[in-house]
This record gives C-alpha cells, sequence and structure tokens, in this order.
C-alpha cells in the first residue's frame, strides 16, 4: 500500500503529468471560452438590438409628448384671442365663456383668467366656474409672461387651491396696442393626471418595463406606480444610476435621446422639445437574455463531455511521448535552485534529448555567471542611487527595476511597492501617463533627454508638481530601459501660476485688468469684420468718494468687493469684466447688438444702483453712469472705441448721473434717472 502511495505521488510530481494536464486545461479552456464567446457575443447583440429599439420607441414617446405639450398651447392660445380687456371686468362674460371651453377644460385640470396685476377674474376646475379670492402676482411663471408676453410652461409647484402638485400652462392676453392685459392659464395636476396617459408609451405594454416623465432637473412629473410627484429620480432605484451618471454627463436634454448605463436594465432616455422634460424608460436585462441563458447552459454542457474525452486521448498521447524525458525534467526543476554542480545529474542519453540536455548545461553556467556579474553591478548602482538627493528610477516596459531611496520618499511607498509595479500608479491621472511616453520618444529619437513638468501621485493620494528628466540606457537601442529622475518642484510652480496670475487681474475684486482688456480689443479690431457686432461699455460708480472719506478705505474695497460682484452676476458668461482703476469698470461684449448691449448695460446700472452694504450701523450706496459705444467699420484704433465709450460714460454723469448713454454723432440718454442729452 505505501509503494502505491509514493507511485502515485511521484506521479502527481511529475513534470510530465504537468505537462499533459496543462495541455488538457488548455483546450478545455478553448473550448469552453469559444462556446462562452459565442453565446456572450448573441447576448450583446441582441442587446445592442433591443437597445437601439428601446431608443426609438422612447424618442417616439417624447416627440408625442412635445405635440401633446403643444396642443395645450394652442388651445391657449386659440382661447386667448376670445378675449378683450373689457371683458376681464365682467364677471358674467367670463363665467360663460369659460363654460363654453369643454375641450379647452378637457386638456386642464384648472382653467384660469388673471388680470395684468395677478388677481384672477375667473377659475374653473371640475366643479365649475367661480372667482376665487387669489393673487398668483408673486408666482415666477406669471411675471416671466406678463414681462416676456410670450407662452410659458413653469416648473412644478403647488397649487394654492388644490394644494396639488400641478404644471402651469399660460399665455398672455395682448390687445391691439401691444400692452398685456391679463393671462390666460390652464394647469396639470400631476398626482392625478399622467402626462402619459394620452401619449404613447414605450414598452409594448411589458409589465416589467417602466416608463415616466422628469423635468430637466430631474423631478419626476409622471409615474406609472402613482407615487407622489415631484420626487427625484434618484429615488427610483430602476433608474438611479442611469440618472446619476446623466447628471454627471452635464444633464442636457436630447430630443435625439440617449442610453444611460444601469445595473441588470436597458435605460434610454429622450429629451422633450419646448418644456425641457425628459421621458426615461427601463428594460430588465434578464427577460430578454433568458432564452440564451438557457442555450449557454445547454452549450457548456455539450462543451464539457466533449472535453472530457478529448481530455482522456490527449492524456494517454502526452504521457506516451513524455516518458523519455522524466530525468531531464527533474534535473531541469533544479536547475538554478544551487542543489547540484551545474555539471552534475544530467541523464545519459543521445539524439534530440542529449542535445537539450547540453543546451541546459550551458545556460546553467552562464547564467550562473550573469548572476554573479549582475549582483555586483546592482550593489554598486543601488549604492550610488540612495546617496543621490534627486528621486531616480530606472524603468523598462513601463515598469520600476530600480528606484533611490529618495524617489520612494517623494511618492511615499517602500522599494518593494514599486520594483515590478507600472509606472502608470505615480501619475496624478492617466491622460498625462500617455501623453508623457510620445513626448520622451519624440526627444530621444531628436538626441536629447527629455525634460518636462508634470503632477504626481503619492501614496496617500495627494499629488505634488515634479520636474521628470529621462534618458534612455541605450541611445541605439530605446527598449533597453530608461533613467528618469524626479525633482519636487511644487513651490515653484505655485509660485509661478500666483505671478501670471497677478499680471493679468486685480488683486482687490479678482477682475481682469485693463491689460487684458487692450489684449482683447486688439483682438477683436484685427477680426474684423468677423467680430462684429461688438460692444465696449465703461462704467463709473457715483457718490464712491463719500464712502472712502466717510467709511474709510476698507468699507470702499469692500463696495467695490460688492459692485464687481453685482456686474458679474448680470453679464453672460462670455463677456469680459474689467476694473480699469479707483472706481472705474469697463465691459467688452463680444458678438453682442448694440440693443442687447443697452439692455446689459440697464441691468448692470440696476444691479449697482441696488446694492446695500451694511457698514458700522450704517448702509451704504453707491449709483453708476455707464457709456456704451459700437465697434465699427470706421474704428481706427483701441484708444479711439474707448474714448468713444469714456465720452459717453462722462456725458451720462454730466447728464446727472445713474444713466446709461450710448455714443452717437449727437449722445442720447437712453436709461437711468437723466433725460437730458
Amino acid at each position: 500500500m505505501s509503494l502505491w502511495r509514493r507511485r502515485v505521488g511521484a506521479a502527481l510530481g511529475s513534470i510530465k503529468l504537468r505537462v499533459m494536464l496543462s495541455a488538457v486545461a488548455a483546450m478545455a479552456l478553448g473550448v469552453l471560452l469559444t462556446a462562452l464567446t459565442l453565446v456572450r457575443q448573441a447576448e450583446r447583440d441582441m442587446l445592442a438590438n433591443q437597445r437601439d429599439r428601446e431608443l426609438a420607441e422612447v424618442v417616439n414617446t417624447a416627440s408625442q409628448l412635445s405635440q401633446r405639450v403643444v396642443e395645450r398651447q394652442r388651445a391657449l392660445r386659440a382661447s386667448a384671442n376670445q378675449f378683450d380687456a373689457a371683458m376681464l371686468a365682467d364677471a358674467g362674460r367670463l363665467q360663460h365663456l369659460l363654460d363654453n371651453k369643454p375641450l379647452l377644460r378637457g386638456l386642464f385640470t384648472e382653467v384660469f383668467i388673471t388680470s395684468a396685476d395677478g388677481s384672477i377674474r375667473a377659475y374653473a376646475d371640475s366643479q365649475g366656474v367661480r372667482v376665487p379670492k387669489l393673487d398668483v402676482s408673486d408666482r415666477d411663471y406669471f411675471r416671466r409672461t406678463v414681462q416676456e408676453r410670450r407662452p410659458l410652461i413653469s416648473e412644478p409647484l403647488t397649487s394654492r387651491i388644490s394644494a396639488a402638485p400641478v404644471i402651469v400652462f399660460t399665455h398672455p392676453l395682448i390687445d391691439a396696442a401691444g400692452a398685456v392685459f391679463g393671462v390666460l392659464g390652464g394647469t396639470l395636476q400631476l398626482a392625478e393626471h399622467g402626462l402619459l396617459e394620452d401619449g404613447a408609451n414605450t414598452g409594448d405594454g411589458d409589465p416589467t418595463a417602466l416608463t415616466l416623465v422628469t423635468d430637466a432637473r430631474g423631478r419626476m412629473l409622471s409615474h406609472p406606480s402613482g407615487r407622489v410627484p415631484l420626487q427625484s429620480l434618484a429615488s427610483e432605484p430602476r433608474m438611479a444610476e442611469a440618472f446619476a451618471h446623466w447628471l454627471a454627463s452635464g444633464g442636457s436634454v436630447e430630443p435625439g435621446g440617449l442610453t444611460l448605463p444601469q445595473p441588470a436594465e436597458l435605460v434610454s432616455a429622450a429629451g422633450v422639445a419646448g418644456p425641457d422634460w425628459m421621458v426615461w424608460h427601463a428594460m430588465p436585462e434578464s427577460e430578454l437574455l433568458a432564452p440564451l441563458h438557457a442555450a449557454r447552459r445547454q452549450a457548456l454542457g455539450l462543451a464539457a463531455a466533449l472535453v472530457a474525452l478529448l481530455s482522456l486521448a490527449m492524456l494517454g498521447m502526452i504521457w506516451w511521448l513524455l516518458r523519455p524525458l522524466a530525468q531531464l525534467a527533474h534535473r531541469a526543476q533544479h536547475l538554478f535552485d544551487g542543489t547540484q554542480e551545474v555539471h552534475e545529474g544530467w541523464p545519459r542519453a543521445s539524439g534530440e534529448i542529449e542535445r537539450l540536455s547540453r543546451v541546459l548545461r550551458h545556460v546553467g553556467a552562464e547564467r550562473a555567471q550573469l548572476e554573479s556579474f549582475n549582483a555586483q553591478v546592482l550593489k554598486k548602482l543601488s549604492s550610488v542611487m540612495n546617496a543621490a538627493p534627486t528621486g531616480i528610477a530606472f524603468t523598462r516596459s513601463n515598469r520600476f527595476e530600480l528606484v533611490s531611496a529618495e524617489l520612494c520618499r517623494l511618492f511615499g511607498r517602500a522599494e518593494h511597492e514599486l520594483l515590478g509595479q507600472p509606472t502608470q500608479i505615480v501619475y496624478a491621472s492617466n491622460e498625462d501617463f500617455f501623453a508623457l511616453g510620445p513626448q520622451a520618444v519624440e526627444a530621444f529619437r531628436a538626441g536629447r533627454a527629455y525634460v518636462g513638468e508634470w503632477q504626481m501621485l503619492r501614496a496617500d493620494g495627494g499629488s505634488f508638481w515634479a520636474e521628470l528628466r529621462g534618458r534612455p540606457v541605450d541611445e541605439a537601442d530605446h527598449g533597453a530601459g530608461t533613467i528618469w529622475s524626479v525633482v519636487d518642484i511644487t513651490e515653484q510652480v505655485a509660485a509661478r501660476e500666483q505671478l501670471e496670475w497677478s499680471a493679468t487681474h486685480d488683486a482687490l475684486t479678482g477682475l481682469s485688468n485693463r491689460k487684458v482688456l487692450a489684449h482683447r480689443l486688439e483682438r477683436v479690431l484685427d477680426s474684423r469684420p468677423r467680430s462684429m457686432p461688438a460692444e465696449v461699455v465703461m462704467i463709473d460708480l457715483d457718490h464712491f468718494k463719500p464712502i472712502n472719506d466717510r467709511a474709510g478705505h476698507a468699507a470702499g474695497d469692500a463696495m467695490l468687493k460688492a459692485v464687481a460682484a453685482a456686474i458679474t452676476a448680470r453679464v453672460r458668461a462670455s463677456d469680459l469684466v474689467v476694473r480699469l482703476g479707483g472706481d472705474e469698470f469697463a465691459l467688452l461684449l463680444e458678438r453682442c447688438t448694440h440693443e442687447t448691449a443697452l439692455r446689459i448695460a440697464e441691468n448692470v446700472r440696476r444691479a449697482i444702483t441696488e446694492i446695500e452694504l451694511p457698514w458700522d450701523r450704517h448702509t451704504l450706496r453707491v449709483g453708476a453712469s455707464l457709456g456704451v459705444a459700437s465697434l465699427g467699420a470706421e474704428t481706427a484704433s483701441v484708444d479711439a472705441w474707448l474714448a468713444q465709450a469714456d465720452a459717453a460714460c462722462y456725458a451720462a454723469k454730466a447728464a446727472g448721473r445713474g444713466a446709461v448713454l450710448a455714443h452717437r454723432p449727437t449722445l442720447r440718454v437712453v436709461a437711468g434717472d437723466s433725460t437730458a442729452a
């Protein structure tokens, strides 16, 4: 019994058996991978086709929902044409008119009419027509409808009559003179009126599918389960990850449709043109892949049976072929472990086995000599690297092979944590790592060392700026490896960036300075006529000097910061806001018509006037005078353009301050407190 056990143990430790088992495993793996790959490809193809169908369906649903929105807006517009200003004073006529609007009332949960001041003159719902004592002048949708004189769809809000979440459609009532005398509105109660009830749904009636509607911020407007509206889509587990990915990618309302990642679900979404809503649809992958999973189990069973049969045949063949190599295999296992002398223990044989034995003996001797030499070289090189004050590394095939003590300190890693690891782990971003390679290769091919500045990553997650210098070990063979030196230059980079920022910005307000303005103006002039239209606005604060004189320079500085913030909040993201010095500011409005520039200037003037700065038990206020000058084909230079805006600003001050003045051959006041030209 003990003899049998020894023989079994020897067989299991044989290199022949290992080779046979490896071949069998490779064959089995190949067959199994082929079967799995085919099934997996079928799954991917099915999911891809279904994803395309789901996307097309959700885009169609969003398009139909958009059409429903347009129908409601058209209904409001058609009804609005039947009202006049005199009718709003006649409650009986209004009620009679709403009583005879069954189609309009059928499209909305509630229909109401307000006067221009926001008071409701008539209100209709399922209970009839009445006149509630209610004022909507503080509602954002009402103010915007009156101010912008155009139909609007509100954000989701709570109805003051039903206390339910609603969406409000509005249309301005405009008389023949163009004045807004009232607003016609209709509401959809989200808890009772599903937005998809009168539109096509996706999923072909599949009870496992989920379709809902949200606004542009992700609040649910419609849910098939009757869930309380206005909850965030993040609370829906079947779409939470897809919603997070949509937000991370910018949250764009895309009518063309989007496919979003969600575990175990196919999630697609499409924007509803007009109100900027989103239609979301989810379909579980498990329902689609169930037939393929059954096919995969059957394929794996057949593959396993085939592997078993082929394995038995291969085991017998390999065992027979490898019997003469048993002794050679045993000796080769101990070739480099030092248990035997290099030339001892080899089998006596002829033919291929004898030649293989001779080659292995030669390799063993060469290896022993090379290891001895390498050990001496590495010992010397390690001593030099550890004594260097700069981080040094030897890399080959993008892996660390030697590192100095200073390099380990810079990256906060022990030597064993770096050796053999990919160099990519010490870069702050993968983009930096992939960008460095081509630059270094280009420098090496040009016969020079590579020098560059990059952000590097420490083991604790912190980063620092480093200067990297690299040179190939062998100029003729760049694959032989590269020697790198690493120096921490974080302080130098920070000082340089601060100096660059200070050269182009005002230290007090953080706005761009006169140098930046001059550069941008030159560029705009040189790009004519492509750069037209463009406007320059000069801003000079009114009544600012008394603040410095009475409240002190600290108060003046605080006011200048408040003014800078007010100006920045009233201009476009592409506009340049500049502090010229003292209490003078300037705006460069590129791609801006003269009328738009006047409106922006008036908004800026009003914003500055509305500043109330509490200071030492007092409230500090300032005004502003603004001059606007347009870029024309005849504008001779930057100085001439600025002089025109400055002259208009000076004229605004001379005309009584607190005004916006446009430069013309004869200046005229376009806004503000003064009326003199």
